[in-house]
């Protein structure tokens, strides 16, 4: 096994199948509690060692590749820790829609963490490579981590759940690009606020019950997106109305996505999202339970 020159690196998407907010801290920073998952829907990151420095190329032209990329940014941050003289070209191959609530920049940073740890020979656990993503974004840690999991505090606080029962997910993302930051700045939580019971959720997961992890899905943000952005809503009942166990809005949107109870359902779902006009993109994938 010699020094590896290149990798190649799968980065998962993640989907919310509870998210709720329980309070605004003084900091400005909210604190959560949500449930996340790994979906079977990536991007692939090809790395290899040069001469000096950190280039970057991806398939879509309008995304950064200096430091305002968080790809760019992780193989600065071990770059610089561990001094390392060599120098590395990533390539990335953009799948996860963009700022869509999925974490596809978190996801592509873990990436890099990962496979950085390995042509390098860093040595890192997934614990500490786990402790460096934090640094990048609240998701890296758990894009590191990948599987089913609680995340508390601002995201970073992980516990590992058993796995959550494998079933067919649609995903559809409308033509809008919705800011995180706007859906957080004009989140209110007060006394009307209906919030999910993320505990309830947790437990239905431990039991696999599909059933009943649709009935207690809950996403806090929609109380924000929705009224703004009334496709997501329509989104939502066309799942419904087309055989979804459950559908619902993954972080802070606009992608939605329908859990399915059987593949044919879903199969004739993917086919009416795509003919309605509502997404602009529009994947069939599946529950991923791989942890690293």
């Amino acid at each position: 096994m010699g020094i590896m020159k290149e990798i190649s690196v799968k980065a998962l998407a993640k989907i919310n199948l509870g998210l709720d907010v329980v309070r605004r801290r003084e900091d400005g920073y909210h604190e959560v509690k949500m449930v996340m998952q790994t979906i079977h829907l990536f991007d692939r990151l090809e790395m290899k060692k040069t001469a000096g420095g950190i280039t970057m190329t991806t398939n879509l032209s309008f995304l950064p590749t200096n430091e305002n990329n968080l790809v760019y940014k992780a193989a600065k941050l071990l770059m610089d820790e561990f001094q390392i003289r060599d120098g590395i070209d990533v390539k990335l191959h953009k799948y996860i829609p963009v700022a869509a609530g999925m974490a596809g920049g978190s996801t592509d940073a873990a990436a890099v963490l990962y496979g950085m740890n390995r042509m390098f020979e860093l040595g890192l656990s997934k614990e500490e490579l786990m402790q460096r993503g934090v640094k990048i974004g609240a998701d890296v840690p758990y894009c590191i981590m990948r599987g089913t999991a609680l995340a508390e505090g601002i995201g970073e606080q992980l516990t590992a759940l058993p796995p959550m029962v494998k079933c067919p997910i649609l995903i559809a993302k409308p033509q809008i690009s919705v800011s995180t930051k706007f859906v957080y700045e004009n989140l209110k939580l007060d006394e009307n606020t209906v919030h999910p019971d993320i505990d309830r959720l947790v437990e239905d997961i431990r039991r696999k019950d599909l059933a009943a992890i649709t009935s207690d899905m809950g996403n806090v943000l929609e109380t924000v997106t929705i009224p703004n952005y009334p496709v997501i809503a329509e989104i939502k009942e066309h799942m419904m109305e087309h055989g979804a166990a459950g559908a619902m809005m993954s972080g802070s949107g606009p992608t939605v996505f329908g859990l399915f109870d059987d593949k044919e359902k879903a199969v004739a779902a993917y086919e009416a999202m795509q003919a309605s006009g509502l997404a602009k993109q529009v994947y069939l994938t599946s529950i991923y339970n791989n942890m690293r």
